[in-house]
């Protein structure tokens, strides 16, 4: 399996999954405003002011791709994420970087995306972050988000107490800046791989590994002395500043506006590509963006689910694919359902509902969910409510300053003690063999 991200433009353009825009474009909202529109990758090939660099978009931005980077059938991707996670294995160290072609010291050169009205800035959306660990001496490896505020400088939009953020803090408190390598432009399962909440000193690149088949191959470089993907298209070197913040907000998975914050500070030491690179675009709270972020999780519950009576679990695209769950069990036992619940709350804590069904109902029609509830859930009843607990910071109806909000778990499946008759979908025979069209 390839770990470059043009041998996977080939290949969701061979399946028809890829439009190529040669009309000249400009990266002020009118590359966003393309992406929106469409649920196919997007490859410009011409972008006003950087005739030498393309840049794409979408590129995970449904099922069939994502199953495609993986390698994988549509129905495959969370076992080959399992897999790979319980199979991880270090990658191979001794790669020779293919972005040493061109050298430079700012990212004057980088088609930097701006994407929505009320923004600070145009923002770099697709940044893998490689940072040592402290503790084990690896690396980690996380998606952030970046905002240029001169040619040398970007804040950096981290989360207080995840793993980035723990490596800044030893940092400076042991009165240092962070040395960082930033990858853009990555094969989709590198990026998978990275935007997976791994156990801290977890290295998520042996996840990547994993994923490619252990052929992933990983870079050295000298300033740093840190690893990046050997394919990488665009690899930026630098420092996060120990005393030094910045004011920024972004839209979310949502797609609304975070509250103003201030960030770490990173300055640029240098920016590496290939020749004729290919810049990645994540269109922040749409499709490629919430699959980036909730696909690693939702594989995570289904695994935290696994050996239970659960038969499938899933992160809603109503809920941004984060903060609402359905799942479905065999149910043997009323106390079934809450206890699914209760196991699937513990395995993503950003959930805000989660909504249990028979396994008869589709986890990702939302139609036949909502049947689920109008005819086997009592409101008085087969509702779990949990106020004051820790939640999502993106919610914006939630206290997201102290990370707290009220959550509710819904059991729509069908009460034991009544006639099962009752609630038996009725069936036409033989109707998948008529068809009406054979008929006019």
């Amino acid at each position: 399996m390839s770990d470059d991200i043009r041998r996977h433009i080939c290949d969701i353009e061979d399946k028809g999954l890829l439009h190529r825009i040669k009309r000249n474009v400009s990266v002020k909202y009118e590359i966003a405003a393309l992406t929106a529109q469409t649920k196919k990758a997007l490859l410009f090939e011409s972008i006003d002011g950087y005739d030498d660099c393309r840049l794409v978009t979408n590129i995970v931005g449904n099922r069939q791709m994502f199953a495609a980077a993986l390698g994988v059938a549509d129905t495959q991707i969370h076992q080959r994420i399992m897999m790979a996670i319980r199979g991880a294995t270090p990658p191979d160290v001794t790669g020779h970087g293919h972005f040493m072609k061109n050298t430079y010291k700012t990212t004057d050169v980088l088609p930097i995306v701006t994407h929505f009205e009320k923004e600070p800035g145009p923002f770099i959306t697709s940044s893998l972050v490689f940072a040592p660990n402290p503790d084990t001496h690896q690396q980690n490896s996380s998606v952030h988000r970046m905002m240029p505020i001169d040619d040398k400088h970007f804040s950096i939009r981290m989360v207080d107490g995840r793993h980035l953020h723990r490596c800044y803090v030893y940092a400076k408190e042991h009165g240092e800046d962070l040395r960082v390598a930033i990858a853009v432009g990555v094969h989709p399962s590198i990026l998978i791989a990275g935007a997976y909440q791994a156990q801290w000193g977890c290295d998520e690149m042996g996840i990547a590994n994993a994923i490619t088949g252990g052929t992933l191959k990983m870079s050295p470089l000298e300033w740093s002395g840190l690893h990046v993907p050997e394919k990488t298209e665009i690899v930026i070197q630098g420092r996060i500043l120990q005393d030094v913040t910045h004011e920024e907000w972004m839209v979310e998975m949502l797609q609304t506006y975070d509250y103003k914050r201030q960030q770490p500070v990173f300055e640029i030491e240098s920016v590496h590509t290939k020749d004729d690179p290919i810049y990645h675009d994540v269109l922040s709270g749409y499709a490629e963006h919430r699959l980036l972020m909730g696909m690693p999780v939702e594989s995570k519950i289904n695994g935290a689910l696994d050996g239970t009576i659960a038969t499938s679990a899933s992160l809603s695209n109503g809920g941004c694919n984060w903060l609402h769950a359905v799942v479905s069990i065999k149910k043997r036992s009323e106390s079934d359902a809450r206890e699914i619940i209760e196991k699937t709350f513990d395995a993503h804590r950003s959930l805000k509902c989660v909504t249990v069904v028979d396994d008869d109902i589709d986890v990702d029609d939302a139609e036949a969910v909502e049947y689920a509830l109008a005819t086997r859930f009592q409101a008085d009843k087969d509702i779990i409510i949990k106020q004051n607990v820790r939640g999502s910071s993106l919610d914006p109806s939630s206290d997201q300053k102290n990370l707290k909000t009220a959550k509710m778990g819904i059991d729509a499946t069908i009460p034991l003690d009544r006639r099962p008759e009752g609630f038996e979908v009725a069936r036409i025979p033989n109707i998948e063999n008529v068809h009406l069209s054979e008929y006019l």
